[in-house]
């Protein structure tokens, strides 16, 4: 489909159809141009997103006397090659819907035009800045566009775009494997080389106050428009999330006042913050277990509730929160890092063994594993949300019930009055 698409929409371009206006009365509404920001992958989502884009493609331009191939363009001798072809994404639209200036202050809006040959950590002439036009209406456009950008940047505190702006000669689909690749890839990160400067004073992002991340421990989230890691990102580990160190998203743009050691030019990056300064920090999607377990190193430490929940320790009979958890008032018992509720005080027990039991969990909120350690065959229970390690489920519980055997250092406690308040919140 992209490849009929494409030649479709280069033909009509550059005019190539013929005369049969009833053939194309259809689709006469569709125009192209073709864009060079850094590595083709995110800015080929990035166009999608745009309601009125019938469809973005990768592949290369630009460039004479090498073969526009992946594996040429990325060679060492063409890195700096000023022929080189460079990764561009070729963006046909419904000009009835979007039109090319829309397209235009997007594209000057979602990378900084001022690097020469390169977006962040991608150095080299085939990620140029570079808009190729099909027909010289386009080329004003993207002219004026970059004056009044300039304009922008320069009030900003950037130096001069690099952009250059050319007629399209010649487009060369690349691989397949490059087209939608972050659909074919969905462990990952986005590109986001953003300066967070726009066109428009409205569209622009309010001063954000971040004096609140310079007090106490905080998880910040850096994401950026049309990114399908961070989405996947907060539907498969976020969304679970209700602990007590607060969770916050930003953008690169909006983290003045932090002082932050990881680069933010990809997203999502998740922080992990004490008092505004980064403890913490891994750029790219990642699954819950890599999360929490970067999560338990910062709000546990190397503690003995660390070593219960991810080397299947076990607590000391009658511990110390085992004697604070076992005659609380009624309420819930909460995963430590997660803030999921795991057991209720209307199940819980007396059983003798200096560890809190419970005739059951939550429903849908624990994992059972086989568990052959010590020479033993047991049940290992663990935190569906967190992955963390609980303890373990018996069968000599009250009148026939399992028993389930839990550690109280993994654990927290919240009356179910605040529980139920938090959860409506």
């Amino acid at each position: 489909m992209k490849r009929l698409l494409l030649i479709f929409s280069l033909l009509l371009s550059y005019g190539l159809f013929s005369e049969d206006e009833e053939k194309i009365q259809a689709t006469s509404q569709l125009e192209s141009i073709v864009l060079g920001s850094g590595c083709f992958w995110g800015e080929e989502k990035r166009y999608e997103s745009i309601p009125g884009v019938v469809s973005a493609i990768s592949g290369y331009a630009d460039g004479k006397g090498v073969k526009p191939t992946y594996r040429e363009i990325t060679k060492p001798k063409n890195r700096f090659n000023p022929n080189n072809h460079a990764e561009v994404v070729l963006v046909v639209f419904d000009r009835n819907i979007v039109s090319v200036e829309e397209i235009l202050k997007d594209y000057f809006e979602g990378h900084d035009p001022t690097q020469f040959n390169r977006q962040g950590n991608d150095i080299g002439t085939q990620y140029r800045s570079v808009i190729l036009t099909i027909n010289d209406e386009q080329r004003k456009i993207a002219k004026r566009l970059l004056d009044e950008f300039q304009v922008l940047m320069n009030a900003n505190g950037y130096g001069r775009i690099q952009t250059k702006i050319k007629p399209l000669t010649e487009f060369h689909y690349a691989e397949e494997y490059h087209q939608d690749y972050l659909v074919k890839n969905p462990n990952g990160y986005c590109p986001d080389h953003s300066t967070g400067v726009v066109f428009n004073k409205e569209d622009s992002r309010d001063e954000i106050d971040n004096s609140f991340l310079q007090q106490g421990k905080h998880i910040v989230v850096i994401e950026s428009d049309s990114c399908p890691y961070c989405e996947k990102f907060r539907a498969d580990v976020l969304i679970s999330y209700q602990g007590t160190i607060p969770l916050s998203y930003r953008t690169s743009s909006g983290l003045d006042g932090l002082k932050i050691k990881t680069e933010t030019w990809a997203t999502p990056t998740v922080l992990f913050l004490e008092n505004g300064k980064e403890i913490y920090g891994k750029k790219g999607y990642m699954e819950a277990e890599t999360f929490y377990k970067i999560l338990g190193l910062f709000k546990l430490g190397k503690t003995e509730a660390f070593n219960v929940a991810f080397n299947q320790g076990t607590d000391a009979r009658y511990c110390k929160e085992y004697q604070i958890f076992k005659n609380t008032p009624d309420g819930v018992f909460t995963d430590k890092l997660s803030g999921v509720a795991l057991f209720d005080t209307r199940d819980r027990f007396n059983s003798g063994t200096g560890w809190l039991s419970f005739t059951k969990p939550v429903n849908g909120t624990v994992t059972e594993h086989l568990d052959t350690s010590f020479g033993m065959v047991r049940t290992e229970l663990r935190s569906k949300s967190s992955g963390i390690h609980l303890g373990h489920v018996f069968p000599d519980g009250p009148n026939g019930k399992p028993r389930y055997c839990i550690n109280a250092t993994v654990l927290d406690f919240q009356t179910r009055e605040a529980y139920l308040t938090a959860s409506s919140g």
